[in-house]
């Protein structure tokens, strides 16, 4: 007897986040059929199965060609444009973009938003029909407000309007954070919207430039490359592009830079401020063929100098957000190569990430800080969250774990390093209980001026012990960096 709609396509979204690989997704099988199975047929079939759509797949080579919707069905069907008898290709919907099984969900969640797609096509490697997804499938679309907001953003057709729904993200997130919603959830959500902000500025910039016809990509770095950005963040991204020569690599630079710009200041009306540290695409040191990213990074693992290493640790966390992906996917592989097994680096980079400790004083009390400007207080992002994400950084580097999400890392190192499952569980509660503060911080602006910092004394005596806990565990983290990379 087939499964209900409801029963076959529902599932535990405790378990499914926004880094979540597709092909990890507890979907059921996809409804198939060839080119030539007539409507009626093919309606049945996707009626017994209780599924929204049917792939329709070459037979011959697996490749799927499009894709039928019921509703696209029912429609055409009463608008009498097809024979009930007839092929089911001449009411398919074909050239739709698919998305690798290996993807996350975040990835399938921007493309789909952007596309204005209620299904999704997943291939394997070999270009073959996995599976399809659903709008309702994937984790966090089923609300109301987020797809509205998402749909505004998309709308917006100049800087200026789309300046204008930025702050509504964080009304969204502040909302959301005042009904209890948990900091994991909220800081995906946040990352997934700036997504879709960044990638419309994008769109809406480079209409007005004429960019060289070579494969290039917009990437990103520090809290947005790892998916972890609160309601404060400011600009950390580059461009990559392929050149054959480095005489090309130069010319094609100074084309991409004003294009760069442009969209740096873009982001900067968008809420997104200029990076003080400049590094952004618009600044020809992160504007970089494959090859000059790949001595970029060859220089920093070569020669590991901890006090070059410092500022340079956020490159680390680079993830492709615009363009052809597949360049920064090879720069990914490539990093994997040269720094598995590389201890020296490895241990520069230790240097650097247990120079900072948890501000935990030697008898059961915080040590707080923040001099004459803000007494007393205690630096969440410094001494907390960057704790975490520097030791996990370095661990997953060690293993080529390909994520780069702090605590999708954790999990990917779990097993390697011998951890506990328990003991992943608290230090991933201890980091979003952390987050959780920040964004209760910034949404409070207590101190606009430092979002960061949290007078401990402003806690209940629950919330105290809680964040002593968390910050225990991260010492524990650095504990067990120091012990496999002794400087």
């Amino acid at each position: 007897m087939p499964a209900s709609s409801t029963d076959a396509r529902a599932f535990d979204t405790a378990s499914v986040n926004l880094n979540t690989t597709l092909r990890k997704l507890p979907l059921p099988p996809p409804v198939v059929v060839d080119p030539a199975t007539p409507v009626r047929e093919a309606l049945r079939l996707i009626d017994a199965c209780g599924a929204e759509a049917a792939v329709v797949v070459d037979t011959a080579t697996s490749v799927p060609l499009g894709i039928v919707t019921l509703r696209d069905a029912v429609r055409s069907l009463i608008n009498d444009d097809i024979d009930p008898d007839g092929p089911i290709a001449g009411i398919m919907t074909g050239g739709l973009a698919s998305l690798s099984a290996e993807a996350t969900v975040h990835q399938a969640t921007v493309l789909m938003l952007r596309r204005g797609m209620r299904h999704l096509i997943l291939t394997g490697a070999d270009g073959r029909l996995f599976n399809v997804v659903s709008q309702g499938e994937l984790y966090g679309l089923r609300e109301a407000d987020s797809a509205s907001l998402a749909n505004a953003i998309l709308a917006s057709r100049s800087i200026a309007e789309l300046a204008a729904q930025a702050p509504a993200v964080r009304r969204f997130a502040a909302r959301r954070l005042a009904e209890g919603s948990g900091a994991a959830v909220l800081c995906e959500w946040i990352s997934a919207l700036n997504d879709l902000i960044a990638l419309q500025a994008i769109d809406l910039v480079e209409g007005g430039f004429d960019l060289p016809y070579v494969p290039w990509c917009w990437v990103v770095f520090g809290s947005e490359g790892r998916l972890e950005q609160t309601l404060v963040t400011d600009q950390d991204n580059g461009i990559v592009f392929a050149a054959a020569s480095a005489a090309e690599a130069a010319e094609l630079r100074q084309r991409f830079l004003p294009f760069a710009v442009a969209v740096n200041a873009a982001l900067d009306e968008c809420g997104f401020p200029l990076c003080k540290g400049n590094i952004m695409a618009g600044n020809p040191a992160w504007c970089l063929s494959l090859d000059e990213w790949k001595q970029r990074f060859g220089g920093w693992i070569s020669v590991p100098e901890p006090k070059a290493l410092l500022n340079a640790s956020i490159f680390f966390d680079f993830r492709p957000l615009y363009g052809r992906e597949e360049l920064a996917i090879e720069l990914q592989h490539w990093l994997q190569q040269r720094i598995r097994g590389n201890t020296a680096f490895l241990r520069a980079m230790t240097v650097n990430a247990v120079e900072q400790g948890p501000p935990l004083g030697w008898w059961r009390d915080f040590r707080v800080g923040g001099g004459k400007e803000h007494p007393h207080t205690l630096d969440l992002k410094g001494q907390g969250i960057r704790v975490f994400v520097d030791a996990i950084r370095i661990f997953a580097l060690a293993l080529g774990i390909d994520q780069t999400n702090s605590i999708e890392r954790l999990r990917g190192v779990r097993q390697t390093l011998g951890m506990p499952a328990d003991e992943v569980a608290a230090m991933t509660a201890a980091f979003y209980q952390i987050q959780r503060l920040r964004l209760q911080n910034q949404v409070s602006g207590e101190f606009p001026a430092a979002v960061n910092r949290l007078n401990p004394d402003r806690l209940h005596r629950l919330d105290r012990q809680i964040l002593k806990e968390a910050f225990r565990q991260a010492r524990t983290l650095q504990q067990r960096l120091r012990l496999d990379y002794p400087s």
